[in-house]
């Protein structure tokens, strides 16, 4: 690569933050002014996922899915820390520490700013967002970190497997629904489309280019045409997201404040307790990184689907779950900032760390 192509998207990184900014609030004006777009996006969904934003979170995670060896992965199991530090943190903290949290500032610190109605609904929204880890936007965060792509791809694949079993029993468990109906072609198809496809696409890729051009060619000359892919995708898909949910953002300005407080706050505290964790286990920076940011991230689609399914549309729980979307991509990539930042924190990755 030049020089002057990697200075651009050096500069382009480094001013991230101020091009999600940007986005944001282009994808509000767009929803605002111009409905009409999102309005003809939306007709493009498969069981409440958007295919325009699927395709997106493909542009994405593609490239880290290239970087992906398959011979890595039979090694991951020879060193599971950090696997069991990803199940223990979104399996038995997360879902509880997100209801605690929310019960808290809905009934206590709020309780003169919300009728009881609502802060139950609400607290309901915070729930389904706690009892569904990431599956799909995880792959960013973790190429943002440089995180090792053979074990990110098993700890969120091993997550995915759980959610199939833990998800409604928490669900029923905390918020006492006898009844909740998962869409479970939402689950799997988010599996198929985020896990599966990419990996797949990538592993072909990568298998191709190598087989014909060699190793050296493809990691020197190949994964670097798409440096820019990751960042390009995320602020496209920031522009859409915004964009169809700028009415619900704009129309319930002071409620949306007060629902994404304790989302926040159980963020950062689920990012470092996963984070700390893989420190004191010694684990290296590119493992530590995505574990914590798979349980500090939302599989927010689940979220969603299951949301509407059970109290409707226009119900205060469907928009406490669209205010974590709302809210994921500026706070996880303030949590990339300070993983980058703290990487001096672990141990040189060591050549035959898996062995």
């Amino acid at each position: 690569m030049s020089d002057k192509k990697l200075q651009g998207i050096n500069f382009f990184n480094k001013y991230l933050t101020v091009w999600v900014l940007l986005c944001m609030v282009v994808g509000v004006l767009i929803g605002n002014y111009l409905p009409g777009v999102p309005a003809f996006l939306n007709q493009f969904k498969y069981a409440n996922i958007s295919i325009p934003i699927a395709l997106l979170i493909w542009v994405m995670i593609y490239p880290m899915m290239m970087k992906v060896d398959f011979q890595s992965i039979k090694n991951v199991g020879k060193n599971p820390k950090g696997l069991y530090t990803t199940w223990i943190t979104n399996w038995l903290i997360k879902p509880f520490t997100m209801y605690a949290l929310a019960a808290f500032f809905f009934y206590v610190v709020f309780k003169n700013l919300i009728t009881p109605d609502l802060a139950k609904q609400y607290l309901a929204g915070a729930v389904l967002l706690g009892a569904a880890p990431c599956t799909a936007m995880v792959f960013v965060w973790s190429s943002l970190t440089k995180g090792d792509p053979a074990y990110t791809v098993v700890q969120v694949a091993t997550n995915d497997l759980i959610i199939l079993v833990a998800f409604i029993p928490i669900v029923k468990f905390l918020l006492g629904v006898s009844n909740v109906a998962v869409p479970w072609d939402t689950l799997i198809l988010s599996v198929v489309l985020f896990v599966v496809i990419p990996l797949a696409g990538g592993v072909i890729t990568r298998t191709f280019v190598t087989n014909k051009k060699g190793e050296e060619y493809f990691k020197n000359k190949f994964l670097p045409k798409f440096d820019g892919a990751t960042t390009t995708g995320l602020l496209l898909m920031l522009i859409l997201l915004f964009a169809t949910q700028s009415e619900a953002l704009l129309s319930n300005p002071f409620h949306i404040v007060l629902i994404a407080v304790p989302l926040t706050i159980q963020t950062f505290l689920i990012f470092f307790i996963a984070y700390l964790a893989c420190k004191a286990l010694k684990l290296p920076f590119n493992i530590s990184a995505p574990a914590g940011m798979i349980g500090s991230s939302n599989f927010f689609e689940l979220a969603v689907a299951v949301a509407i399914a059970l109290f409707g549309t226009t119900s205060p729980t469907a928009l406490a779950t669209t205010v974590g979307v709302l809210t994921e991509v500026p706070l996880m990539l303030i949590l990339v900032k300070i993983a980058n930042n703290t990487k001096h924190w672990f141990p040189e990755l060591k050549q035959n760390y898996y062995k």
